[in-house]
């Protein structure tokens, strides 16, 4: 009696039908599980070349085992058994791509029917013996010249044979149902990450862009105001404020399209920005800032500077009639860039609550660098008023846009 096991490859021009049949029925993604079908092919059959390896194995031990005992022929040749395993993948890829459209939700009405698929396709283990026993033959051929009686699995005397093929496929299937839909659940899982981590960094993007377009109106506006009141009396000086006003401009639209620049350009942006400030209040406004010569080769978040120096200013002159000096020094200490904006204000007037400005920069650096930057603002005297950054030390442009990790 032979008790069904593992198989053997035909010649691939006879199951090629049967495969492409099965090819043809799948689309490019596998139902709700969204697995592609090149990776549903590889898991599938790699599996099954396991399976069939492990059995053919299994059946060589055993014979070898007996061999001792009986003559008789116990298990059919490793040819057969490979052979069956070949007859067997084309319905093994289809049950599974039923299985993967079918899903598990809700478990009362597909769970029955996933049972049903893979009793449907351990059924077919028993059959695809015989066929194969009678493909490729064997040593025995001549105890076998009658296939109908091959065929015969549900005869009494073939029952436990049946049954153990039966249990032995049905638990085979189970394996595989298992690590295929492991492996979809961990691409669903991986690529809900990849998209939320996507949707991160265009959430911080966006955030970033609101933020500097935020300033623009903001630094135009007061800008406006300011050569307003040079027009009436002075217009050689407003004639020439414009044409500062021009250069900001174009330096502030192009800050606006980009997330880091020079320290060096954000310095040139700061003076041009006071330089027009001073205009207007030439006999109370001054500034002091480093020489460009001396910055270290850092980059900065674009716009960075232009609110802490416009809050020095507005802040700085507001509230009495007396000089303002506003001063900006650069430091490194380590893999630290320190910028502190220091300037003075009228006495009792140096607790000013934050206005957009500074909270724009808390914003900012908070969205791209997290925890690694610090901003500090507020008095240090009854009449002084300092703002200080403290930022990672970014000596190269960062390769892209969003958050820093």
């Amino acid at each position: 009696m032979f008790v069904p096991a593992a198989n053997e490859l035909v010649p691939a021009r006879r199951a090629e039908p049967a495969i492409c049949a099965t090819l043809s029925a799948m689309k490019k993604y596998l139902g709700p599980s969204g697995l592609e079908v090149r990776p549903f092919l590889a898991i599938v059959c790699l599996f099954w070349l396991y399976a069939t390896l492990s059995a053919v194995l299994y059946a060589y031990g055993m014979s070898v085992s007996f061999a001792n005992v009986t003559d008789e022929p116990l298990y059919a040749g490793w040819p057969a058994r490979v052979v069956q395993h070949f007859f067997l993948l084309p319905p093994l890829l289809g049950c599974y791509w039923l299985s993967l459209r079918l899903g598990w939700r809700p478990a009362g009405r597909t769970l029955p029917l996933q049972i049903g698929l893979g009793v449907v396709f351990s059924l077919l283990a028993r059959p695809a013996l015989a066929a194969a026993m009678h493909l490729v033959g064997g040593p025995h051929e001549d105890e076998h010249k009658d296939l109908l009686e091959v065929l015969d699995w549900i005869g009494p005397e073939l029952f436990t044979a049946w049954l153990a093929s039966f249990t032995d496929f049905l638990v085979r299937y189970g394996f595989g149902l298992a690590l295929i839909n492991s492996f979809a659940v961990y691409k669903r899982l991986r690529d809900s990450e990849l998209r939320v981590a996507a949707l991160e960094q265009q959430w911080g993007i966006a955030r970033l862009a609101a933020l500097r377009q935020q300033l623009s109106p903001h630094t135009l506006f007061n800008l406006l105001h300011t050569i307003r009141g040079q027009i009436v009396w002075d217009p050689p000086a407003a004639q020439a404020m414009i044409v500062q006003l021009a250069d900001l401009l174009r330096r502030l639209l192009n800050a606006g399209e980009r997330d880091f620049a020079r320290l060096a350009d954000e310095l040139q942006f700061v003076r041009l920005y006071l330089e027009l400030q001073c205009r207007r209040f030439a006999d109370r406004c001054s500034f002091d800032l480093p020489d460009t010569q001396t910055l270290p080769e850092a980059w900065v978040p674009s716009l960075i500077l232009q609110p802490l120096v416009e809050n020095a200013v507005t802040h700085g002159l507001a509230g009495h009639d007396g000089p303002v000096k506003v001063e900006l020094a650069v430091t490194v200490e380590g893999e630290v860039l320190r910028l502190k904006v220091t300037n003075g204000t009228a006495e009792g007037n140096a607790d000013t609550a934050e206005g957009i400005g500074l909270r724009n920069v808390r914003e900012r650096i908070a969205v791209q660098f997290g925890g690694r930057a610090r901003f500090t603002a507020g008095p240090q005297a009854p009449d002084r008023w300092v703002a200080e950054l403290e930022l990672p030390l970014q000596r190269d442009a960062p390769p892209f846009r969003g958050v820093l990790s």
